[in-house]
């Protein structure tokens, strides 16, 4: 099913989430996301792997700990995204991780929002800097491109232009 808003259009999301309990590094194949726990303990690992990797940034993370990540190679292999969960609509802290990626760190590849994305947030997240966006499943991917055209005046202009859909 197309849930992912990428670049614009809908995407099949092929990613699936690591799940360390009966090996410690997934396999050297296409489309796997690791928590930032597993990034950070074993990024001398990851960075030699084929394939890049997701990272998935729980929404208790500390500013430090993301900080923490090496920006050297942060915006090309062998991290493919970073992905921010949003495990309720109402969990504002994504929202800030967001900015401190964007604003403080200097990412500039693809930004995730993951988890609970709701059709009535997907503007809102794209305003603090996500560029794609797992739908959640029951809601409607086509609803939620147009979502992007809600609003077509901000008063904050430091924040990043949602993406242009085009029709």
């Amino acid at each position: 099913m197309l849930r992912l808003i990428r670049n614009g259009t809908l995407e099949v999301n092929e990613w699936r989430i690591f799940d360390n309990s009966s090996t410690p590094l997934p396999g050297d194949e296409a489309n796997w996301m690791v928590s930032l726990a597993t990034w950070t303990d074993n990024f001398q690992f990851l960075q030699k792997r084929k394939h890049p990797v997701g990272i998935l940034i729980p929404p208790d993370a500390e500013p430090k700990d993301i900080l923490s990540i090496d920006v050297s190679h942060m915006n090309h292999h062998p991290i493919a995204f970073i992905a921010i969960d949003f495990p309720i609509y109402t969990d504002g802290r994504g929202f800030s991780l967001a900015q401190i990626l964007r604003t403080q760190h200097g990412w500039t590849g693809e930004l995730r929002a993951v988890g609970d994305v709701l059709i009535d947030t997907i503007h809102y997240l794209a305003r603090c800097g996500f560029d794609s966006f797992l739908v959640k499943e029951g809601h409607d991917p086509e609803l939620a491109l147009k979502a992007f055209e809600t609003f077509t005046v901000h008063y904050q202009k430091s924040y990043r232009q949602p993406i242009k859909i085009l029709t």
